[in-house]
């Protein structure tokens, strides 16, 4: 007997085909096309395995010192006392706001040749190369690795440590026999998920990377310097590895993490001595975060750096006259367009699979988190092939849908896991009473994640503001995001005008920011 189809079935196969002609056949479409290529010989020229070889050296080290960086910052946090942690979070997550290729921005103006730092401490030969990738990598990956190890130590059960608090253990004890097993299979999904956002990044050694190249850098030069599509669908396959790797070990972990129970928060003793360390640590850690954001402001206002250090607004008119208001008005409208149609996309797509659970919703699901494993410059790529020709092609749609499509999965996963947390029997309880399942999602599901609605939107507004991934091989000059000026600037050697394009998109990322902030206390509180 076949099973009667439903709406909700319906629905779902339509989503399946979208998602089916969004995601699925733009990447078998860059696969395809390694098909005319000698994958081979590609791999193994002296360049490529130079470029992968130290791809691999600079993101390790890169990935080794965020989490170790990101670890202590947390435990500060999380399991001190320190005051107005809110706000401690807040500035740590700042440089979140502002794309990967500013921090290496910043690092040239504090560490460049000409850098202020180098000349006040006599340093010869600037910051370019291996430890400028690895020092940008850091700024740039550092406050996200943070946000994760600090949410993980903030939801642990503090039952166990009372119990090891009568057996007598030592604190040595309780992290190697409590803490450690904790974090350690979660930290597996953290490291991955640091290593790929620095290993797919052409951002941070596009800008300080010299002659040290590394592989998303490499395909970076090859599409859009030579067209050569086929050796960038091959790096683009190698830069799904780790990215799928990640993906894998975060769904594992993920589930495991939805069926923990926090039976009582972790009860922090009271230290002065370590109080007042903790705070050190963080005020040493901001600062020195702070100091690239504190030179774009700098470097935007000068004539001309180093060479006349006199106030100035001429790179603000400058960035003017090559467009930047226009460049401006684009991204506003990427990231409100985004903001809105990626939410409620989002959160249909989380209803349909947290709410109407079949097999085929666990599919929808996979589906749904696909973009987790696809890099932006290989998501990008992947839509230059597929849609090149059609009507969608270089207009302002394409780039609302790539935009959609790479930052889709964790707004989704948000409505996922809101939805998933609320009685999953309120449907089946509201059609016996004659209310309508449109009735439960308005009056009671939607009312209930509100605080998560919005900062979907957050989310999706921001990262367009300062991707330049995705976007940078599907923009054109009437289309194209601001953030896209500041690799313009920075081919040009414009650095002052490059770093005012960063600080606008910084301060409008902190206004939407503050904006969602209050909306959230009026609306959610």
């Amino acid at each position: 007997m076949h099973k009667k189809w439903t709406p909700s079935t319906a629905l779902k196969i339509l989503l399946c085909i979208f998602w089916l002609f969004a995601i699925i056949l733009p990447l078998i479409r860059m696969l395809s096309n390694m098909a005319s290529v000698d994958v081979w010989a590609v791999m193994t020229t002296r360049k490529f395995a130079k470029a992968l070889r130290q791809s691999l050296i600079a993101s390790s080290t890169s990935t080794l010192i965020s989490i170790a960086l990101a670890g202590l910052l947390a435990f500060c946090v999380a399991r001190t006392n320190v005051r107005h942690k809110t706000f401690l979070n807040t500035l740590i997550t700042v440089p979140m706001l502002i794309p990967s290729i500013s921090h290496g921005m910043g690092l040239i103006i504090i560490l460049g040749t000409n850098g202020w730092l180098s000349r006040l401490l006599g340093i010869q030969g600037g910051i370019y190369g291996f430890w400028g990738i690895v020092l940008g990598s850091v700024m740039y990956s550092f406050p996200v690795a943070y946000l994760m190890l600090y949410d993980i130590l903030r939801y642990e059960d503090g039952t166990p440590y009372e119990a090891a608090i009568v057996m007598g253990l030592s604190q040595v004890d309780k992290f190697k026999a409590i803490t450690w097993p904790y974090l350690r299979k979660p930290l597996i999904s953290v490291v991955f998920a640091t290593f790929t956002m620095i290993i797919t990044d052409y951002g941070v050694p596009l800008m300080v990377g010299g002659k040290y190249m590394t592989l998303p850098v490499m395909m970076y030069q090859d599409v859009i310097g030579m067209l050569d599509f086929g050796k960038g669908s091959v790096i683009g396959m190698i830069l799904l590895i780790p990215a799928l790797i990640a993906c894998i070990l975060d769904m594992m972990n993920r589930d495991k993490g939805n069926s923990a129970f926090v039976g009582k928060p972790y009860g922090i003793k009271s230290s002065q001595i370590r109080d007042n360390i903790a705070r050190a640590i963080c005020s040493v850690v901001i600062v020195l975060m702070f100091l690239p954001i504190g030179s774009f402001i700098v470097l935007s206002f000068v004539e001309k750096y180093p060479i006349s250090m006199f106030f100035s607004m001429d790179n603000m008119y400058q960035a003017i006259h090559m467009g930047a208001l226009n460049y401006l008005r684009n991204s506003l409208i990427i990231a409100l367009v985004v903001s809105v149609l990626g939410t409620m996309l989002a959160v249909f797509n989380g209803y349909m699979t947290a709410r109407k659970k079949t097999r085929l919703s666990y599919i929808l699901h996979l589906i749904s988190i696909t973009s987790l494993a696809i890099p932006g410059i290989v998501l990008g790529l992947s839509y230059v092939m597929f849609f090149k020709g059609s009507f969608i092609y270089g207009t302002m749609a394409m780039l609302f849908l790539v935009n959609s499509m790479h930052f889709f999965s964790s707004p989704y996963l948000m409505a996922y896991n809101t939805f998933g947390k609320i009685n999953e029997n309120l449907e089946d309880i509201g059609s016996t009473l004659g209310i309508s399942t449109w009735s439960i999602i308005k009056d009671v599901l939607l009312p209930q994640a509100r605080g998560t609605i919005l900062e979907m939107m957050s989310y999706f507004f921001v990262n367009c503001m300062m991707t330049i991934s995705a976007v940078s091989f599907l923009s054109t000059v009437a289309n194209k995001p601001l953030a896209l000026m500041i690799t313009q600037f920075e081919g040009q050697m414009q650095l002052e005008c490059a770093a005012f394009v960063s600080l606008v998109i910084l301060a409008v990322n902190v206004i939407m920011k503050y904006v969602v902030y209050r909306v959230k206390k009026v609306v959610v509180d």
